[in-house]
């Protein structure tokens, strides 16, 4: 079952304004499958191809003679020896489209590519299967709890129901098992693993120990939707905080979690520095941390992390697939005031709470009003995202938010 992307108009919207196009994002979540429709019918290239990549590497000039444009590289990271000739190619040409390239390991591509195309190159970081691509949603909007956002909303959307919800989340936003409910998730998710630390950990980054990096992976798992405790990382797999903080790293540019940080003013001493950790794919949390059915997950103890988590997700998806930088925050105090999640856009803050039950009211939206003592920020609209199946008012500007309307 083929799954209609969000991120194809914007990735053509890219194409038309640059002379190449470079799709990143984790493994697996469909970058080669979606470029391979929207750039049809250029050439197709993978580098993962040893042949095709020694040719690359030792004679880029020639090899790009014998794949002219337009063209799509796989796996671009393999060779940035390409680089420079694509920027004379588009240089010398100044078409648009001309180059797709895709590349899952980040860890050096992204450094080669603003070094070699800074200006000649559209970036789209893809995320795994959004909830409304799951649904067949056509609406492609970043989420904002305001008044428009809501009356578009409206117009198209699918109710989830509670047992479904948790069943995704458990499940993931991987596109082969969104597409394929028979698929075994266990044997996915561990040949998933394998493959990540085999090809993009080991042979770019030199960790030594990939089973400990494997402790490493399922202790940070078990802290998403929680604040970031590195010190407590190290001591739990017995590495340095040095080694901690640059095995995050990892995680994080190679897209498998995204780090929020907190919200602050410099009027306010009070805010809490730590940023909040969250797993971008809830699927492969639950399967490193052993939550293996949906009920067991959402009666066990990480139930409300891990919903948490999912809506994070959901929210950073709808953002990424319309190529937008999310402005995401949050809000933790020393006072233990605490907004779970604040959307900063066009100069106002959006506070948003995170619940898993299906019933909310005002009382949920109580620590909103912290928003009104800083000075030069105007609150906007916010709301509780729960398992409620209405919208319905909590105050003048907030209001429940079912998790199948972001």
């Amino acid at each position: 079952m083929l799954i209609q992307r969000h991120a194809e108009a914007t990735i053509t919207r890219i194409a038309a304004m640059f002379g190449a196009v470079l799709v990143t994002g984790a493994r697996q979540v469909g970058k080669t499958t979606l470029l391979q429709m929207i750039s049809s019918p250029a050439r197709y290239v993978t580098l993962d191809d040893p042949i095709a990549l020694a040719a690359a590497r030792e004679h880029g000039a020639t090899f790009l003679k014998e794949n002219p444009p337009p063209v799509f590289f796989d796996e671009i990271q393999y060779a940035p020896e390409l680089f420079p000739y694509i920027k004379m190619y588009v240089d010398q040409s100044r078409t648009k489209g001309l180059f797709y390239m895709s590349g899952s390991q980040q860890f050096a591509l992204m450094k080669n590519v603003s070094e070699s195309l800074a200006g000649r190159l559209g970036v789209l970081t893809l995320p795994g299967i959004s909830l409304r691509e799951q649904t067949g949603v056509v609406y492609d909007q970043p989420f904002l709890p305001d008044d428009a956002y809501f009356a578009d909303r409206k117009q198209d959307c699918r109710v989830v129901a509670y047992d479904e919800v948790w069943r995704r989340i458990q499940r993931g936003s991987m596109p082969e098992l969104c597409a394929n409910p028979e698929f075994d998730w266990r044997m996915f998710h561990a040949s998933y693993v394998k493959t990540y630390i085999e090809r993009d950990v080991r042979d770019l980054t030199q960790v030594g120990d990939e089973l400990r990096f494997m402790r490493f992976m399922t202790a940070a798992a078990a802290t998403t939707g929680q604040l970031l405790n590195l010190a407590s990382l190290a001591r739990d797999v017995g590495i340095s905080q040095p080694t901690a903080e640059r095995w995050l790293s990892i995680l994080r540019t190679s897209n498998l979690i995204a780090l929020v940080q907190p919200w602050s003013m410099n009027a306010s001493k009070r805010a809490v520095k730590t940023p909040k950790l969250y797993f971008l794919d809830t699927g492969l949390a639950a399967w490193l941390t052993g939550w293996n059915t949906a009920e067991t997950l959402r009666q066990g103890a990480m139930a409300g992390p891990f919903f948490e988590t999912f809506v994070v997700s959901e929210i950073l998806k709808s953002y990424n697939n319309a190529g937008i930088d999310e402005r995401l925050f949050f809000y933790r105090d020393r006072d233990s005031v605490e907004i779970d999640l604040l959307l900063w856009r066009d100069g106002w803050l959006h506070p948003i709470e995170i619940k898993k039950h299906a019933e909310a009211d005002k009382r949920d939206c109580k620590s909103f009003a912290v928003l009104d003592k800083f000075a030069g920020v105007q609150r906007g609209p916010g709301g509780v995202v729960c398992l409620y199946d209405g919208i319905v008012p909590l105050t003048a500007s907030d209001r429940t938010i079912p998790v199948w309307m972001i």
